[in-house]
């Protein structure tokens, strides 16, 4: 039987194709650079912790793994990049909190689902917020706040970094608990709510720990309370909630690694692999302690079941306030 050049072409491409496909799924993952998506802007707290996790794991897994921010609608933008993305590994991402348990019962049309569409691969962090006031403030703990606004309904105000994050549905949270009435003043930005609060125009916030730190350090602030189970070692003099008699008022901002829905098992469990050896890095180690935080690792099982678990917790806190977004 004669082939004609054409058809030997043809061949050839096909046995080269076949032999590439081969030689791709024999070789182990990860073989090329892997992009890592924040859904917040640079230079924030989520965006720092992406950068140091990201450049542990790159070392580990011996290839570049470039960070990406995809910043926007409350971090729904970027978390929905990741959810659309193609499932092999090469494009994974932070998830956090609001867009993770929060955000679904919020907005009510996401155009991803967290439960459907992503894979938990590991918790990284979890930090506790500060219930802070201006050191001129009257109220020196908890009781005093709770007093003030049965005496006032609707008088005493809380800042927040906008509606539906950690700082506003803590202070919702405390507000249920409590059976008081106050305030909300969103703002465009947590440092911008700070702001005012420093000077004098709310009453009280709810902010992460880290970030409210120095300023009750330098006495900028004054810490009422702590959203932790148990006192912080850096602010032993700051009470919880649970110690106040309100037990349900326990938040800790959370942060962790998603990928696609559908990335094969293996994948998962390499970066699983690779972020909980990051965790042992004694210089992050150091930094996330220092910054009041709990360290992360644990299977995507583990980091499944939180999501779950403050998913429903969330949705009711919303569903009861009637919070609607912006």
């Amino acid at each position: 039987m004669i082939i004609s050049k054409a058809n030997l072409i043809a061949l050839a491409v096909l046995i080269w194709g076949v032999l590439t496909a081969q030689s791709q799924a024999q070789t182990p993952y990860p073989n090329k650079p892997i992009t890592f998506i924040v859904p917040y802007a640079a230079g924030g707290g989520s965006d720092a912790r992406s950068r140091q996790i990201s450049q542990r794991m790159s070392a580990l897994l011996k290839q570049p793994i470039i960070v990406d921010n995809k910043a926007g609608a409350g971090g729904n933008i970027g978390t929905e990049f990741i959810a659309k993305a193609a499932p092999d590994g090469y494009i994974i991402g932070m998830g956090n909190f609001a867009p993770l348990s929060v955000n679904k019962t919020l907005f009510g049309n996401l155009r991803y689902d967290p439960e459907k569409d992503l894979m938990p691969i590991v918790l990284i962090e979890k930090g506790p917020l500060m219930l802070v006031t201006n050191p001129n403030s009257p109220y020196k703990n908890i009781k005093d706040v709770i007093a003030a606004a049965k005496a006032n309904p609707g008088k005493l105000t809380f800042s927040s970094g906008g509606i539906g994050g950690s700082h506003h549905l803590s202070a919702e949270l405390f507000k249920q608990s409590a059976g008081i009435d106050m305030i909300h003043v969103p703002y465009k930005s947590g440092s911008a709510g700070l702001t005012d609060l420093m000077a004098g125009t709310v009453d009280l916030m709810f902010d992460q720990m880290y970030s409210a730190m120095p300023s009750v350090k330098a006495n900028k602030l004054k810490a009422i309370a702590i959203t932790s189970k148990t006192r912080s070692p850096l602010f032993p003099d700051v009470p919880t909630f649970v110690e106040a008699g309100l037990p349900k008022v326990v938040v800790l901002n959370w942060q962790g690694l998603v990928a696609p829905k559908g990335t094969p098992k293996a994948i998962i469990d390499r970066l699983n692999a690779a972020a909980n050896e990051a965790l042992k890095d004694p210089q992050l180690r150091s930094l996330m302690l220092s910054q009041g935080n709990e360290i992360g690792g644990g299977t995507p099982a583990e980091f499944a079941d939180l999501i779950k678990t403050e998913s429903v917790k969330w949705s009711a806190v919303i569903k009861a306030a009637h919070i609607k977004p912006e």
